[in-house]
């Protein structure tokens, strides 16, 4: 999540495939007059799962049509509609390189990297949290398991703090 204001220059490049476009000027216009928030949202089919929370771009077809979306509840008009959405994944991925340029994205892995990243890495971590879950038998077991894979992420920083005597 990243609050930021765009010039119009970086509006214009942001929407470039918008470009020639009668309301290209008015859309760099107003993206451009105040503060926005970015945000990269991560789950399963989240562009089309964001789509459908969105609704019509048009927020006055959106209030008809798909009266509980965001952009029926918060937007104005086909302008002013709240909130933005990545098309794509291609699409997504530009986007995120765009607003946050410092964050290093990789490609995800996918068959048997995905499978040998899961078996080095997550299998063994969730497979000891479990087998202590089992022993433990909490009231609560998610809370319990999500509060021991955080004590237990084998990523997680180690400082070494020194502590001198005054003298």
């Amino acid at each position: 999540k990243r609050k930021l204001q765009l010039s119009p220059e970086q509006c214009s490049n942001f929407y470039a495939d918008q470009y020639g476009k009668v309301f290209f000027p008015n859309l760099t216009a107003y993206m451009s007059s105040g503060p926005l928030v970015a945000m990269v949202l991560a789950r399963h089919c989240a562009v089309s799962y964001w789509k459908e929370l969105l609704g019509p771009s048009n927020s006055i077809r959106a209030r008809r049509t798909h009266p509980h979306s965001l952009r029926a509840i918060y937007g104005t008009d086909d302008l002013r509609n709240a909130l933005h959405g990545s098309l794509s994944i291609s699409s997504a991925e530009r986007e995120i390189r765009f607003m946050f340029p410092e964050v290093i994205s990789e490609p995800i892995p996918t068959g048997q990297r995905a499978r040998d990243y899961l078996n080095l890495y997550v299998k063994p971590t969730l497979l000891a949290g479990l087998t202590a879950l089992c022993k433990e038998k909490p009231a609560d077991p998610m809370t319990w398991l999500a509060d021991w894979l955080i004590e237990h992420n084998p990523n997680k920083p180690r400082l070494q703090h020194h502590i001198t005597e005054e003298e």
